[in-house]
C-alpha cells in the first residue's frame, strides 16, 4: 500500500469525486473533511453579484437505475453497509436510500485513500446524521468512531412551528489507530476563573491552590516525610507537579523537588494548618479543552469579508480547528466536496498540503481567488479535469493477459448479460474505466461479451447493469460482479 499522493500539492479537480477518488493512491491522505449535500430537499444557489455567482445545486435525491446497480455491488462486497442502506430505505424512504448509496460508494473510496492513522470528519445536519453515523460505522468500523460534534451555526431566532428551532449541524469524527490528535483549547469560563483562581500573588497573577499529595502510600522518596510532614499518616504520597520545574530537576529526589518549588514561590503555606498546596497560575493554563459542543464559532455574517456568497459556505474558524486538531504541518488534507474551498484555504494557512474535488469548475476559481487574496499565491493552483493514475499498484502486465484466468473465474459467463459464450466471444473490460480512475489490476478486470462491452463503452459497470436490467436482458435479482 502507498503512503504518498500521486498528485501535486494545491490541486483542485473538476468532476465526479467518485471517479477521481478511484484514481488516488491508497493510504495517501492524512485528513479528510467532507461537507457533502445533506439530502435537505432544497435547491441552493449563490446570489448574483457575489464571488460564487453561478454556483447552484439541487439537494434532492431519487432512486434511479444506476443507484439500484450500485446497491447490488454493495450487497456483494459490503454486507453491513447494504443492511444499513436497506434499513434506511424502509425507515425513511427511497430518497434517503438513494442518498446513502451515493455517499456509501464514495465513502468506501475515502476509506481506501485515508491512511490507517488518518482522520475523517463528515459534516451533516439532522436530516441524515443518524443514517450517516450507521453508514460510517459499517464502512470505517465502529471502533474508529471518536465523537459526534454539535456545531451551533446560529443563535436561536424566533420560534419554529410546533418543534424546537434547528440551529445546529453535526460533524462525525472517525480516526484510525495511532491518529494525530492536538488538543484544542478555548478561553477560560469567566465564572470558573473568578471562583477557582481567586488568589493573586504580589505581581497580580491569578492562581488556584492544587493538591501536592496523591492517594495511596508509596515506597521511595515520594512516600518519605518532607519538612516534618509525613504523607503516609493520611494514606497518601507526595505528587509533585512537574510543569513548573526546570529540566535540571530531572532525577532529583521528591524532597529536593519540593524544596526547589518552594524556593520558586510555587508552594502556598496556609496561615493555619501545616499542609502546603501548589500554586497553579492561570496564565500557565492553555484554556478550557474544546468538547463536542461548539458554540464559540458562529456562521458567516452577510457583511463578513470572508463571505463569498457560496450557498453552504462554512467559516474558516471551523476548518482551522478541525485541521489543527487532526493533522500536523506537512500532512495531506483532502476535501472531496470542496465547494468554495474553505478547507483548502485553511489547510494552506496552516502549512498543510491539500487537494480538493468539486463538480463545479467554479471551485477552481474560488480557491484561486481566495488564496490570492489571503496568501498572495498567484498561479500556483493546479486545475485538473482528468482522473489521476494510481502509482501504488506496481508494474502490471498488459490487462489482456488475464483473459484465460478471467474465463475460468467467470466460468464462461458474461458479467453483463450473464450469458454463456465461447472464449473467443469475450473481451477483457475494466470494471471501472481507466478514464474514471480504474487500473489494470486483476480486481478491476472482467470479461464481457462483445455486445455488452460495446454497450458499456466508457461508463461504469453500474450503468451497464442498470441498462441491461431495464431492457430485460439481465434479471433484476442477479448478483453484481
Amino acid at each position: 500500500m502507498a503512503d504518498y499522493p500521486n498528485w501535486a500539492n494545491r490541486t483542485v479537480w473538476t468532476g465526479d469525486n467518485l471517479d477521481i477518488l478511484r484514481g488516488k493512491n491508497s493510504e495517501s491522505v492524512d485528513l479528510i473533511y467532507a461537507d457533502p449535500p445533506f439530502n435537505s430537499n432544497r435547491t441552493y444557489s449563490a446570489p448574483i453579484g457575489s464571488q460564487a455567482a453561478g454556483a447552484a445545486f439541487k439537494d434532492t435525491w431519487t432512486l434511479e437505475d444506476v443507484d439500484v446497480a450500485w446497491h447490488g455491488e454493495i450487497a456483494d462486497r459490503e454486507p453491513a453497509l447494504y443492511s444499513v442502506i436497506e434499513a434506511a430505505g424502509v425507515a425513511h424512504g427511497t430518497g434517503m436510500k438513494s442518498y446513502l448509496i451515493m455517499m456509501g460508494v464514495r465513502m468506501l473510496e475515502m476509506r481506501r485513500v485515508l491512511k490507517a492513522t488518518g482522520s475523517i470528519y463528515l459534516h451533516c445536519d439532522p436530516t441524515a446524521n443518524s443514517y450517516l453515523r450507521l453508514l460510517m460505522d459499517a464502512i470505517l468500523g465502529r471502533r474508529t468512531f471518536r465523537n459526534e460534534i454539535t456545531w451551533r451555526r446560529v443563535n436561536p431566532t424566533g420560534r419554529a412551528s410546533k418543534r424546537y428551532a434547528n440551529n445546529s449541524d453535526s460533524i462525525l469524527y472517525y480516526a484510525g489507530a495511532g491518529f494525530t490528535w492536538n488538543q484544542q483549547y478555548g478561553p477560560h469560563n469567566e465564572t470558573y476563573v473568578k471562583k477557582a483562581y481567586r488568589h493573586r500573588d504580589p505581581n497580580g497573577r491569578r492562581y488556584r491552590l492544587d493538591n501536592l499529595k496523591g492517594a495511596g502510600t508509596r515506597n521511595g522518596s515520594s512516600g518519605e516525610p518532607w519538612r516534618g510532614i509525613d504523607p503516609g499518616e493520611t494514606g497518601s504520597h507526595w505528587a509533585v507537579p512537574g510543569g513548573a520545574l526546570p529540566p535540571e530537576a530531572k532525577g532529583m529526589a521528591t524532597q529536593e523537588k519540593l524544596d526547589l518549588l518552594d524556593s520558586m514561590g510555587r508552594i502556598y503555606w496556609p496561615p493555619r494548618g501545616r499542609i502546603p498546596s501548589y500554586k497553579r497560575y492561570l496564565d500557565e493554563m492553555p484554556g478550557t479543552a474544546i468538547d463536542t459542543i461548539w458554540t464559540d464559532i458562529g456562521n458567516i455574517q452577510s457583511a463578513s469579508k470572508e463571505r463569498v456568497g457560496y450557498p453552504t459556505q462554512k467559516p474558516l474558524k471551523l476548518l482551522d480547528r478541525i485541521i489543527r486538531a487532526s493533522s500536523d504541518e506537512g500532512d495531506v488534507v483532502l476535501d472531496p466536496f470542496c465547494g468554495c474551498a474553505t478547507a483548502l484555504v485553511a489547510a494552506e494557512t496552516l502549512g498543510r498540503e491539500w487537494a480538493g474535488i468539486d463538480l463545479s469548475p467554479l471551485a477552481v476559481k474560488l480557491v484561486d481567488q481566495r488564496l490570492r487574496d489571503q496568501h498572495g499565491l498567484f498561479g500556483q493552483i493546479t486545475a485538473r479535469t482528468d482522473c489521476p493514475q494510481r502509482t501504488d499498484v506496481g508494474e502490471l502486465p498488459n490487462y489482456r493477459t488475464h483473459k484465460h484466468t478471467l474465463f475460468g473465474k467467470q466460468e464462461g459467463v458474461c458479467n453483463g448479460c450473464l450469458t454463456f459464450f465461447p472464449f473467443r466471444n469475450f473481451t477483457v473490460d475494466h470494471i471501472v474505466p481507466q478514464s474514471r480512475g480504474g487500473t489494470d489490476h486483476p480486481d478491476n478486470l472482467q470479461l464481457l461479451c462483445g455486445a455488452c462491452n460495446s454497450k458499456k463503452g466508457n461508463r461504469p459497470m453500474a450503468s451497464l447493469i442498470a441498462e441491461l436490467v431495464k431492457s430485460g436482458i439481465r434479471p433484476v435479482s442477479a448478483p453484481s460482479s
